[in-house]
């Protein structure tokens, strides 16, 4: 019989593999809204990770638990003799994968980037498990809510209330100590807080330098980057500055 007979290729299509199908696709529906929720509160206090990475990392994870439940339908249900374990290939890919997220994630001081690209990675890789056991109707479905994810979420999230974050980097000239007091309450009249335990200082030739993450009271409240780098051009005692947004 030949693997590429119309009668095998039908039972891609069948009604018991679309509703297998389906099955899957209300599971990792359900994964990436339940994701987005618990990303909700880390974006919500400023945090690096956000909604589309926890959603994207919660529909991988559930994607590639959901179909381990229903391997009577992998490969159209057709199965061939000596075929090894599965589940040992996937666990592999996913493995290799890891050393390939860890390489697109990048930390500059405080300020993290690239988190929602590793998680998308993950979320490629699902993809391509998902084809690759003929789950054709669930991968499509994947890749649409994954893309659909990286492309909107992140307007859900500017929607939603948030405490957006800043990355300060302050460099003092030599001989001048700050006090940790005083730099807390400017911060406050601008509308941030000093994020606890974000403060690291360094110190060279007598020159102290102040990196720490400012999250907004409120989204609204927080002074723009523009503002808080012209009244820090104008600050006593600072020789140099560096604002940023804590990317993610």
């Amino acid at each position: 019989m030949s693997l590429l007979s119309w009668s095998d290729l039908q039972t891609y299509w069948s009604h018991p593999f679309v509703a297998a199908n389906i099955l899957v696709v209300l599971n990792l529906l359900g994964a990436l809204a339940l994701g987005m929720v618990v990303g909700f509160e880390r974006s919500y206090r400023g945090r690096a990770a956000g909604m589309r990475t926890y959603g994207l990392v919660c529909m991988v994870s559930a994607a590639l638990t959901v179909m381990v439940g229903y391997s009577q339908f992998w490969y159209g249900g057709q199965t061939m003799a000596g075929f090894p374990d599965p589940t040992r290939v996937v666990q592999g890919i996913v493995t290799g994968l890891g050393f390939l997220g860890a390489g697109v994630i990048m930390k500059d001081g405080l300020n993290i980037s690239g988190l929602s690209t590793a998680a998308s990675l993950w979320a490629a890789c699902a993809i391509g498990i998902l084809v690759g056991v003929g789950f054709y109707a669930a991968a499509i479905l994947m890749a649409a809510a994954s893309a659909l994810s990286m492309a909107w979420v992140s307007h859900l999230a500017a929607w939603l209330p948030s405490h957006p974050s800043i990355l300060i980097v302050l460099k003092f000239e030599r001989d001048h100590t700050p006090l940790e007091h005083t730099i807390r309450r400017a911060t406050l009249e601008r509308g941030y807080d000093i994020a606890p335990g974000s403060i690291s200082i360094t110190c060279h030739d007598g020159q102290l330098e102040w990196r720490f993450t400012a999250v907004a009271l409120s989204k609204d409240k927080g002074a723009s980057i523009a503002q808080l780098a012209e009244e820090l051009s104008k600050t006593a005692g600072v020789i140099g500055f560096s604002v940023a947004h804590a990317r993610n």
